[in-house]
């Protein structure tokens, strides 16, 4: 029966051969999303790996194996133009040090080895830029088993042993990690990206991408059944079985998917090196880390098969062919208002959080995710009583015939009007929730960049709370900072042991002001101000590291003279300038070369994690919405497709006793496009709602509109999903002309 079904298939006309184009493309399209999504889940774990050997110099590892010990030493967090600087200085004590991944041999002191992004750099930089930060001269080239991704910064330098042993942080080792140590606290450079994150985040994008594309899958073999039951009717004649008739249209979708799963995967290799440049994680990613396991492989082989199957099933689950060629089709009972029910749980739960946050990150993560969950699960429940709800609506106020005709068939079969659209309510609310919440984010947080003002300064110094990084600044370095073209101000903040100005109500070491002087104040005016004739001011220590410009803020008058103010050992130093990257660098390096223990940092530096992950987030949004939309307006026209055929006969006849030819269209493109903004709607404000109590709950921020870019997508996407549904309405002629009334 299955090689029957099979030679049916390939032997039915163009008809057949374009229905089974249609599922293997549907097939083809959902494979390779998949794929490429299960690639990047691995390659999240396989860049996480490789990075272990960071963390070798962490203090809670410890080495046991039988080699001579090497002095390690993270260098801390150093940028370059906003990107991430991993910077290890090593010095061996013996033949048998270990050494680094991605190395031959350890340096020698005075020679550094660079990741190729990093050397390139160097060498097209002016070395006053970045190269001379790094004392000695480049040996050659970090390999892949070292690096995250082929733009990541990565240096490890050689150091005289008992130098770099004087040096805070260092310490020997004896062993390469291979493993995240017990505990991580700051000398953990490379802890990696969250792969449970990650892959709670990619899996949420694959159901958004994939759902269309099953239910299209699904759709595609409605059509199928539609246009076949005079064949089937035959083969009942010459005693077929119902069961066998279920088969033979299985059998011709396996077949189609079977052929498209294997498209996919061709699609998925080609697709590769574009997926490998989505920085989801915030970098790229090398290609050859986008890989599969053969587990992995084997299941989607055998699984999108066995979907259409069973798609195919369930398709004709209310088709029964008869021996004359009658299909009874049982309309099923209008949807129950009980089905909202899943949709006003998952808001009462996320509801029920604002104001009672969870004061644990996994009780805060079990909240939020099984609200958005139940919320998703609720939408796809409560789409055909909206659907029938909106239809009844539309009907009561709008009495065009072309327009009641439409309503009426939405309210007697409200699941096939919505199924068609399902996976389009989950791929706007996704992308809805996403955009609004990180929008927000931006807004109160100012911009992750920074104001311009806060992104042209550069600030070195001990932390708030640490030892001070200097007793006193040397006057050559001064000199040499004013000396950079493009330098603005410098402002020097001083120590306050004895707390000067200090809040009361608030003991902690980071609260403690710094002490500027009024004079240095004043050109820096983005840190804020002084009192009229206040000679020292109490600074906080944000304030020098803040996105928003401080300029409007009055600090408050330290009770010290300036020259007292002035011989106070030093916390840090600001430097302003013209916000150029060769000013900023400059003065990073003037301040590295001066001050080796500490790192200078910029408001660019510490927002640039979260600004290319927020990013990429956001990029993944619009890869939902624009991926979906159009997949989505494609099932849309393969039901008006469906549509058409299972009603032929009826609109000839109407055709022949004068209905015009645009009333039919009207019905066509209403029946079609009511679904489809109904769900854009309820899926929009669904979204919106869902963001702005997680927003409310987790960080007290109030909702901001996502902006106009997002409007567009949106109506971009439902523009070409209408388009596409017009492209079908010319159909409408060719098909019911007066001989389907006659032969259908």
């Amino acid at each position: 029966m299955i090689a029957f079904a099979l030679r049916l298939a390939l032997s039915g006309g163009r008809q057949a051969v374009a229905r089974l184009l249609t599922i293997a493309a549907a097939a083809a399209v959902g494979v390779a999303l998949l794929l490429s999504t299960i690639a990047a889940v691995n390659a999240v774990g396989a860049t996480n790996e490789r990075m272990l050997w960071a963390n070798s110099g962490a203090k809670s590892r410890t080495g046991t194996a039988d080699a001579d010990p090497l002095w390690w030493r993270d260098h801390g967090p150093e940028f370059y133009d906003g990107e991430r600087l991993l910077s290890i200085e090593v010095a061996a004590t013996g033949p048998t040090s270990p050494v680094p991944p991605g190395l031959a041999k350890l340096p020698a002191p005075g020679e550094y080895y660079a990741s190729p992004a990093l050397a390139k750099l160097i060498r097209e930089r002016p070395a006053d830029q970045l190269a001379d930060r790094f004392p000695g001269r480049l040996a050659g080239e970090i390999g892949d088993a070292a690096l995250a991704s082929p733009d990541s910064l990565v240096l490890i330098g050689g150091q005289d042993p008992a130098a770099l042993a004087q040096r805070p942080g260092a310490r020997t080792i004896t062993t390469i990690a291979t493993a995240l140590p017990p505990l991580c606290e700051a000398d953990c450079p490379a802890t990696g990206t969250r792969g449970d994150a990650m892959t709670l985040i990619l899996s949420v994008v694959a159901g958004a991408l994939l759902f269309p594309v099953v239910i299209f899958i699904g759709t595609a073999t409605r059509l199928s059944a539609a246009t076949r039951e005079q064949r089937y009717a035959a083969m009942r004649l010459v005693g077929a079985t119902p069961r066998q008739i279920t088969l033979i249209a299985a059998a011709e979708s396996t077949l189609a998917a079977a052929a498209g799963t294997v498209l996919g995967f061709g699609l998925h290799l080609l697709l590769r090196p574009l997926v490998a440049t989505v920085p989801f994680t915030g970098d790229r990613f090398f290609v050859e880390d986008l890989a599969l396991t053969a587990p992995q492989t084997l299941a989607v082989l055998l699984a999108v098969p066995l979907a259409a199957a069973v798609a195919a099933r369930l398709a004709l689950r209310r088709v029964s062919v008869s021996p004359l060629g009658v299909s009874r089709r049982v309309t099923p009972g209008p949807p129950s208002v009980w089905r909202v029910v899943p949709l006003l749980a998952g808001l009462a739960e996320l509801a029920w959080f604002v104001g009672r946050r969870p004061h644990t990150t996994d009780g805060q993560t079990a909240a939020y995710l099984t609200g958005f969950l139940v919320i998703m699960l609720g939408l796809v429940v409560a789409g055909p009583w909206l659907t029938m709800a909106a239809a009844r609506a539309v009907a009561a106020r709008i009495g065009r015939p072309a327009t009641l005709i439409a309503v009426r068939r939405l309210a007697d079969d409200p699941k096939a009007g919505f199924r068609s659209v399902a996976g389009l309510i989950l791929a706007l609310f996704v992308t809805t929730a996403t955009v609004s919440i990180i929008g927000t984010i931006d807004h109160n947080r100012g911009t992750l960049s920074g104001d311009p003002q806060t992104r042209a300064a550069v600030e070195q110094g001990a932390e708030a709370g640490e030892p001070p990084m200097t007793d006193a600044v040397p006057q050559p370095v001064l000199d040499e900072l004013r000396a950079v073209p493009g330098f603005r101000g410098l402002a020097i903040a001083h120590a306050n042991p004895q707390g000067l100005a200090r809040d009361p109500a608030d003991p902690a070491d980071w609260a403690t002001p710094h002490l500027v002087l009024c004079a240095e104040l004043a050109g820096v005016p983005v840190v804020g101000h002084c009192a009229p004739g206040a000679p020292v001011a109490a600074v906080a220590p944000w304030a020098f590291l803040e996105l928003r410009s401080q300029e409007a803020t009055r600090w408050p008058s330290a009770p010290i003279t300036a020259e007292e103010a002035a011989r106070l050992p030093v916390q840090s130093l600001y430097v302003t300038t013209d916000g150029s990257t060769a000013a900023k660098e400059r003065v990073r390096t003037i301040l590295g070369r001066a001050f080796p223990d500490q790192n200078a940092r910029t408001v660019q530096d510490w927002g640039s994690a979260q600004q290319q992950q927020l990013a990429g987030w956001r990029q993944l949004a619009d890869v939902v919405l624009l991926t979906t939309l159009p997949i989505a307006g494609c099932s849309l026209a393969v039901s008006v497709v469906a549509g058409l055929s299972d009603r032929r006969r009826p609109f000839a006849m109407l055709r022949l006793t004068g209905a015009p030819l645009g009333l039919l269209r009207r019905v066509i493109a209403l029946e079609s496009a009511l679904p489809l903004l109904v769900v854009a709607a309820i899926a929009t404000g669904t979204g919106f709602g869902a963001a702005a109590m997680f927003l409310r709950s987790q960080m007290s921020y109030d909702l901001v509109s996502p902006g106009a870019v997002y409007f567009v997508l949106v109506l971009l996407g439902l523009a070409v999903s209408l388009g596409i549904i017009a492209s079908t309405l010319p159909l409408l002629k060719r098909i019911t002309g007066p001989e389907a009334a006659r032969n259908g």
